[in-house]
């Protein structure tokens, strides 16, 4: 008969109540915040979750999470490989930057044809930009986390390059690309937005996020691909004894991570921003994807709810002017949960100590006997 697990050993083992506690704690230390300002926290996370439960609101959140879950899913995926991707930053600008451009310079292909040339544009781009990194670490084992830094700053500044070519920047004052054409943009109908209460810039990328997912768990979880890959990321020499090519999966690894990051950054170009600006600073997408595939657990599903999660923190975060709190608290929040969430480990030791202390069990065996 096997033992009961009394709550302290639940608690030990379970990676979803870690989850759970580290956001709790997050929203805690955020109204701390709001105290010590003389601010109401009743008042501050009402707005919070009223601006994102009404059908408007929540597609806003909708819309707001597409890039995060994507680019989560790349991290996530890279996690599971073993691969610390810090670099789905530039392969995210790269991505949209392809899409742009082939958006930009091919306004004439139909809809059917040229939103799956954007995709396929930006796959490449960030696949191209994970691969180098990977050459360069397989080939001359320069660390993969220091070149990922550099190579986010590459694409940040020749992100601003193209932006400047004639052919692709505004003919106006802004400092932007052009718009992509209308052809590229996968916004619903203004028609039925209206008609059903959406947001403005509604669309249909959240469909392409949750068959991305898909693929991502059947690829990690169902084929001989992903099987090499998870051993490699446990443990490289046992597969390299196994007879797996470390330095091979490595680069695939690299380059699906970067295709999805890079898909990401076209999903939020075709779905909301329908250009790129010329940039004074990262805007962060990719080092948000980090964070969702730390609060998902880089589990493709928990990294879709995640993501929606910090799509309604990043949205609603937006509304809390409005009560006159400062929006950088939801960068509190979320910096806390992360916090929380990477020493998680010292929370499990805490719990595993307590769940087997004399007195911890003593009282189980006691709560069984009463049973009895």
């Amino acid at each position: 008969m096997t033992k009961k697990k009394s709550f302290l050993d639940v608690l030990s083992t379970s990676t979803f109540l870690h989850i759970l506690f580290s956001i709790f704690l997050g929203f805690l230390v955020g109204a701390l915040f709001l105290v010590v300002m003389g601010l109401s926290v009743g008042e501050a996370y009402g707005r919070l979750i009223n601006s994102v439960t009404s059908l408007k609101g929540f597609s806003y959140v909708v819309v707001y999470s597409v890039p995060y879950i994507v680019a989560g899913l790349s991290v996530a995926f890279s996690f599971k490989t073993g691969v610390f991707n810090i670099g789905a930053e530039g392969q995210f600008v790269v991505g949209s930057m392809a899409a742009a451009v082939v958006g930009i310079l091919c306004p004439n292909i139909p809809k059917p044809l040229l939103i799956p040339l954007c995709f396929l544009a930006a796959m490449a781009a960030g696949a191209l930009w994970g691969i180098i990194v990977g050459f360069l670490k397989t080939k001359w084992g320069i660390n993969e986390v220091l070149s990922m830094i550099m190579f986010n700053w590459i694409a940040f500044y020749l992100s601003n390059f193209i932006a400047g070519i004639p052919a692709i920047k505004n003919e106006g004052s802004a400092e932007a690309t052009k718009n992509i054409s209308a052809n590229a943009s996968m916004l619903f109908s203004k028609s039925f937005i209206k008609s059903a209460g959406l947001c403005p810039t509604a669309n249909w990328g959240i469909l392409v996020a949750i068959v991305v997912m898909l693929i991502v768990w059947f690829i990690i979880e169902k084929t001989t691909l992903g099987y090499e890959l998870k051993a490699v990321g446990s443990n490289k020499f046992a597969a390299e004894y196994g007879g797996i090519n470390v330095n091979r999966s490595i680069l695939t690894a690299l380059a699906i991570s970067g295709a999805l990051a890079g898909l990401a950054g076209a999903l939020q170009l075709m779905g909301m921003g329908s250009r790129i600006s010329i940039f004074s600073s990262q805007e962060g997408f990719g080092f948000a994807g980090i964070v969702v595939a730390l609060i998902g657990v880089s589990n493709p599903f928990g990294v879709l709810i995640a993501g929606l999660f910090y799509g309604a923190l990043m949205y609603g975060g937006s509304k809390l002017n409005l009560v006159g709190a400062p929006t950088q608290l939801i960068n509190v929040i979320v910096g806390t949960v992360v916090f929380f969430i990477a020493i998680s480990v010292i929370f499990k030791n805490i719990f595993r100590r307590r769940a087997r202390s004399p007195r911890s069990i003593e009282r189980q065996a006691e709560k069984e006997a009463d049973k009895k």
